[in-house]
């Protein structure tokens, strides 16, 4: 059995007009993508730019995940503030007025157009070389590249989805083209809008490997959309320290409300970077490669609705300053969910309702207006994600597991047998992934 993580996200944000603003169709367009492509300039990007890039996105991100999660407490969720926030960046260059403003406060955009939109660019490359350069000792021994995935992908791409013969403006075009490195691919909304919706749809599943596969579902699309922004990321990785298969066994796991229920634990004895901060325990597991890791965030026994209201952007960072290598036990349960968000309640809570508004957006930096009238606005931004954990048990993963053997039981530095947060970010760049939370194990393992 092929053992290892799976982590998709795609988010969709549509633009809609009002009616009457709708350019008329000329003809049926294909429906499908172009291939994804990489941006058309390499820029060159200081690291402080880069930096105070990704610090602003992760404060949005945790914000988001703030937001998201007191819809409903007791569902296990996850987010991908990356991909919704590389979105939202295509979506913020057509803006003007009070809207752009609102949408750069609440995405904590602090640089200039140029930088920004520069950074997005080398930020997305970075990631997406991630795992291209792997070192001998990160492939395992038995590793066939012509039976086997590879032990590490990231990917992450974008897709634009616009009507033909809408009167959209070359700079925005030219934006989204050399840095997001998105063309346009034309379709008709107006005469086959379900058709389009299961062409992107079809788009995202293939990004996905099929773990999204109705981001858009039935009606989100109408004659009245003009434009879809997508984007979806999609990152499979080994463990660098797998977690061995025969090590697994039932444990109770006491869920968010109190009740206790018997789940499969994986175990391993590991030196990993690890603290107790706050009365919290919290380990890092890095993945092949070393660039990427998960860290893994455990409250104290039934405090943990306080603490993760308080787990801000300033006590991640605490914590990931606080990690030491450290030798013990790991203890964590497999788990695997979907979830599927709108983020439009969140977003206009967090400080961009212009944006939603169908007469206060302003969208004029997207489009030419002035012969068809109406305005376009921000209809829905859809984000879905899977997550798979478990032990990657490939031979090699087995061996590697058990090639410790103390006389002695070190201590366990984590025991992830109560609800706990978890967050899958670049090491290098400091970049959030994934943000999530797993507050009953026994559903994420059904």
């Amino acid at each position: 059995m092929d053992r290892r993580q799976y982590l998709s996200v795609s988010s969709a944000l549509i633009a809609g007009a009002l009616a009457g603003c709708t350019a008329p169709a000329t003809s049926q367009a294909d429906l499908s993508a172009s291939t994804p492509s990489t941006p058309a300039l390499q820029p060159d990007v200081e690291d402080a730019t880069l930096d105070e890039l990704v610090t602003g996105t992760n404060a949005f991100a945790l914000n988001l995940f703030d937001e998201l999660r007191t819809a409903d407490d007791a569902e296990n969720l996850m987010v991908s503030p990356i991909s919704a926030t590389v979105a939202l960046a295509m979506t913020y260059a057509g803006a003007g007025g009070t809207t752009r403003e609102q949408m750069r406060e609440s995405l904590g955009y602090t640089l200039d157009d140029e930088q920004l939109h520069a950074a997005f660019n080398e930020l997305q490359r970075t990631l997406s070389d991630r795992g291209k350069n792997l070192e001998e000792d990160d492939i395992p021994s038995d590793y066939d590249e012509a039976d086997d995935p590879v032990p590490f992908q990231l990917s992450l791409v974008n897709a634009i989805w616009g009507q033909e013969g809408f009167p959209f403006r070359d700079e925005y075009l030219t934006t989204l083209e050399n840095h997001y490195g998105g063309g346009l691919n034309q379709v008709d909304f107006v005469e086959n809008p379900d058709g389009v919706r299961e062409a992107i749809n079809a788009w995202i599943a293939d990004q996905t490997d099929n773990r999204i596969e109705e981001l858009l579902p039935a009606g989100s699309i109408t004659s009245q959309t003009v434009l879809v922004l997508t984007n979806a990321i999609y990152f499979m990785a080994n463990w660098r320290h797998p977690f061995d298969e025969d090590q697994t066994e039932p444990a109770n796991f006491t869920a968010l409300d109190g009740s206790t229920s018997t789940v499969q634990m994986m175990s391993q004895d590991v030196q990993v970077p690890a603290a107790t901060i706050d009365g919290a325990q919290a380990v890092e597991l890095p993945y092949v490669g070393g660039t990427t890791g998960m860290l893994i965030v455990v409250p104290p026994a039934g405090e943990f609705e306080a603490y993760e209201r308080t787990f801000d952007i300033e006590r991640l960072g605490r914590i990931v300053d606080a990690l030491e290598p450290q030798r013990g036990y790991v203890n964590l349960p497999r788990f695997e969910f979907n979830s599927e968000c709108k983020l439009e309640r969140s977003l206009e809570a967090m400080g961009m309702p212009d944006a939603f508004d169908p007469d206060a957006a302003d969208f004029s930096r997207m489009a030419d207006l002035s012969e068809t009238g109406g305005n376009l606005f921000v209809d829905q931004v859809y984000h879905d994600t899977s997550v798979s954990v478990d032990e990657q048990g490939t031979e090699a993963a087995a061996a590697t597991g058990s090639v410790i053997n103390l006389v002695s039981r070190p201590p366990t530095v984590l025991d992830a047998n109560r609800p706990f947060l978890f967050v899958i970010r670049d090491r290098s760049t400091g970049t959030v992934l994934f943000t999530g939370h797993v507050v009953d194990a026994s559903a994420a393992q059904e």
